[in-house]
């Protein structure tokens, strides 16, 4: 775990978050959209050394300027070895908590006429959420595998997927999807 200025609270490392998840469920997701054919992306958050990318008016990352942690090679911010991707798959580097904001992921998305999203990840409560309310304000039909994200709130996350995500996505399971892809 690791401390912020702006947050005194703990807070957990993604690592930490990921083992409350199913990775066993999103390998099972993973290896289905392969066997599918379907593009698979994936998404870190990551900075260059100095924080380039950080403007000391965002209360969510400023805090990290003095810290040396989500460097581009730092081990928090690469993808947990047992969702490895493949060379042709595209890793996705964010600098902001939402996947969609300057990055390369709706040009991917909308040059292979991409219309549907599964979403699994941590937190629930940062990257997932953002990413859900831009994908539905964008007009994609979206999937939240609720048993595929984690955040360090239970609560938090029971909440968003019982009574804020089904307003925009269809809720869904590692299993259910699995299945919907024609998994085992």
């Amino acid at each position: 775990m690791h401390r912020s200025r702006s947050n005194p609270k703990p807070v957990p490392s993604c690592s930490w978050i990921f083992k409350t998840a199913s990775s066993r469920g999103a390998a099972k997701v993973l290896d289905g959209a392969r066997r599918a054919g379907a593009l698979r992306l994936f998404v870190r958050v990551a900075f260059r050394p100095g924080y380039p990318e950080i403007s000391a008016r965002n209360m969510g990352f400023s805090a990290l300027k003095n810290t040396n942690m989500f460097l581009l090679d730092a081990p928090e911010t690469q993808i947990v070895s047992a969702l490895e991707p493949r060379a042709d798959e595209p890793v996705i580097i964010k600098h902001r908590v939402g996947a969609f904001g300057a990055t390369a992921l709706e040009p991917i998305l909308r040059s292979r006429r991409i219309e549907t999203l599964v979403l699994l990840g941590i937190a629930t409560s940062g990257v997932v959420l953002s990413t859900l309310r831009h994908a539905a304000d964008a007009d994609y039909r979206i999937i939240a595998v609720a048993d595929g994200c984690a955040d360090a709130d239970a609560e938090v996350h029971r909440v968003l997927f019982e009574k804020v995500f089904p307003r925009q996505a269809t809720v869904a399971t590692c299993e259910g999807v699995s299945a919907a892809l024609g998994g085992q």
